[in-house]
């Protein structure tokens, strides 16, 4: 958040609407526009515009906040250069700027650009400044969806062999088999690259162990945990993590309609399927959960999605609760069935 010393100084707001070749930049200064202007997204233009706007305005590092959405890969250059002059810098969900902009009827650029400074300046008390990443977390960040890609292309590869080897002739199985030797070998060492990049580190390293030593939760899922949360220093909340999951279920009341909790659409759609995955497998091998799903399921008559969620929180409070207190987790013994409590 930004500090009460912080916000007495500011006096320009920089809305920055971010595409792919073209960057607008909208200021706005007690709440009037004051200028606009359009420029190439790439390095040069950007320092251009940044001595423009420093000799017009005299910007300083402490009178100015830059606000821009959250736009992956596109952003980078920019935000590169503003942290490099140590910029106040805001990187929002495009979703929340959207819903907090009420009826608009105009669409274009220039008016997104004007419509992120003045949410920037509407919500400057509950603004969060950007920090960037340490620079093994980003390589992580870009190389865990160069992995999916990977983990695709092996599937591609494999499935047709696997499929041949039940229709065709052994000699031309082989032979396809042969030919994709080389491609697959490749693709299992990038793969492996990956996951020697994390125990190099050892931050990285004992955040990874913390969160694999909870039943069900594998490598993968740990990375992904370790990437959204930033190395759990901007989500260090179990119930915080399950809403950006979308595992946490909500109520909807209105008046005298009420409808069961469910949850929400607006989550990270990623994140949400690898609790589903680590719920299916620690069902099979925690003993604690799988009586559990067994008594609510069988006994209960529960749905069996509607557990798998419980399951999805119990498995996020179980791997924050160890992060939190630097711990790996303790798996409880089952109860031995001829043992009578005392």
């Amino acid at each position: 958040m930004l500090t009460e010393q912080q916000i007495k100084k500011l006096k320009y707001f920089v809305g920055i609407d971010v595409s792919k070749n073209e960057l607008d930049f909208a200021v706005i200064r007690d709440r009037e526009p004051i200028f606009h202007r359009e420029i190439r997204n790439t390095p040069e233009a950007i320092d251009d515009l940044f001595k423009e706007m420093k000799n017009r305005f005299r910007f300083s590092r402490s009178n100015a906040l830059f606000c821009l959405e959250d736009t992956g890969i596109y952003g980078n250059l920019l935000l590169h250069a503003l942290s490099g002059k140590k910029a106040l810098v805001v990187m929002e969900n495009p979703l929340r700027i959207k819903k907090s902009l009420g009826l608009i009827r105009e669409k274009s650029d220039r008016r997104d650009a004007f419509s992120i400074a003045s949410f920037a300046q509407k919500n400057l008390y509950e603004l969060k400044l950007w920090s960037p990443r340490r620079p093994l977390l980003e390589s992580l960040r870009h190389l865990a969806t160069l992995r999916d890609r990977l983990v695709r292309v092996s599937k591609i590869l494999n499935m047709p062999i696997r499929e041949n080897k039940a229709f065709i002739k052994g000699s031309l199985s082989k032979l396809a088999e042969q030919h994709c030797k080389t491609s697959n070998h490749a693709v299992k060492n990038d793969i492996k690259k990956i996951a020697k990049m994390i125990r190099d580190d050892e931050r990285l390293k004992r955040l990874n162990e913390v969160i694999t030593s909870v039943t069900g939760v594998g490598r993968f899922t740990a990375l992904q945990i370790i990437i959204s949360s930033n190395e759990h220093k901007d989500i260090v909340n179990a119930k915080k993590f399950a809403r950006y999951a979308g595992v946490a279920p909500f109520k909807f009341e209105s008046g005298l309609v009420v409808t069961k909790s469910r949850v929400s659409h607006i989550a990270n759609k990623k994140m949400k399927l690898l609790p589903h995955l680590c719920a299916t497998r620690a069902i099979v091998f925690d003993h604690e959960l799988r009586q559990y799903y067994l008594r609510k399921t069988v006994e209960e008559k529960k749905a069996k999605m509607l557990v798998l969620n419980a399951i999805r929180n119990k498995l996020i409070l179980r791997i924050f609760s160890c992060l939190n207190e630097d711990r790996l987790y303790i798996i409880k013994s089952p109860k031995p069935e001829n043992m009578t409590s005392t």
